[in-house]
């Protein structure tokens, strides 16, 4: 795969068939040679060519944010079926009642100077932690009518966050904001519907194996903090229980090893019911879900 894909890097083609490669340029030997020695230096793939697929998106990668991973798309999966679920309750209501002042799907949120949500028609979402933004675009993309907002911590990943989101014609609204504060987006306080979050989460002492992590994705979007590495992970639980709605979903992805303690820590909180963990297509416990408390 990683082949083809270089291949089609050096020959400009996004997508490469190799029944039907075009002519070969007289200098693409030497070009496709160097590109094929920087992975075999264990560049990142996504490195080397500038993006990566997720979802139905190709987003843009640059060195010094977080590489997307494929199971991250079934943490954006759980997220988009909860936001298409009030959206589409959203959109019955207004038909049954559609004199009922609530929300209906299919409109863009109105907000006051602040930022605060005054009236939302669709889905609400925040995306915690988003580095390049690869969650809160999906759901942008395949949730009519929702608001988007992203906040991360990194100036590089904002950047690339907001680059993808004017590139792909996406309303995403994105933030530089520290999960830890207690004030972040106070203006959204018991108005989300749905908060996603993929924050770093790895141990100060489980350093990856793969250098094409260990070694170009930044500790900032790896490393979670304290003895477990779930300190800011900790964090995005407290966000949620203050940003969410009664009976809005609350999804965070963690590591295999972390299930019954995120659930713990979700619990401990008293704000969740119906706390459970969800598996990606490996079969690995890979998130947690859960549902606000009236």
């Amino acid at each position: 795969m990683d082949a083809v894909a270089l291949a089609g890097h050096a020959l400009g083609v996004p997508n490469l068939v190799l029944a039907m490669a075009p002519p070969l340029p007289p200098d693409f030997s030497a070009r496709y040679a160097a590109l094929v020695e920087r992975r075999r230096l264990r560049e990142p793939l996504q490195h080397i060519t500038g993006t990566t697929a997720f979802r139905h998106l190709d987003l843009t990668v640059r060195p010094g944010v977080f590489v997307p991973r494929p199971e991250t798309e079934t943490v954006a999966q759980v997220a988009i079926d909860a936001a298409r679920a009030l959206a589409g309750a959203s959109a019955v209501a207004s038909i049954l009642e559609p004199s009922d002042p609530t929300r209906s799907a299919g409109a863009a949120a109105v907000v006051d100077s602040s930022g605060a949500v005054v009236d939302s028609p669709g889905a609400v979402v925040v995306d915690l932690c988003t580095g390049g933004g690869a969650i809160a675009l999906s759901v942008a993309d395949e949730v009519p009518g929702a608001w988007v907002t992203a906040v991360e911590l990194s100036p590089e990943g904002v950047a690339l966050a907001r680059g993808d989101a004017d590139r792909l014609g996406l309303a995403v609204r994105v933030l530089t904001g520290d999960v830890r504060e207690a004030s972040l987006l106070a203006e959204l306080d018991g108005a989300v519907d749905v908060l996603v979050s993929n924050p770093p989460y790895i141990p100060p002492d489980a350093v990856p194996i793969d250098p094409e992590v260990r070694d170009h994705d930044p500790d900032l979007a790896l490393y979670g903090g304290g003895a477990d590495g779930l300190e800011v992970p900790r964090a995005v639980v407290r966000a949620a229980v203050r940003l969410l709605r009664p009976g809005g979903t609350f999804v965070m992805e963690h590591a295999e090893v972390q299930a019954a303690a995120v659930r713990a820590d979700v619990a401990a909180t008293g704000a969740f019911t119906d706390i459970h963990t969800v598996v990606d297509l490996t079969g690995r416990d890979r998130m947690v879900v859960a549902t606000r408390r009236p």
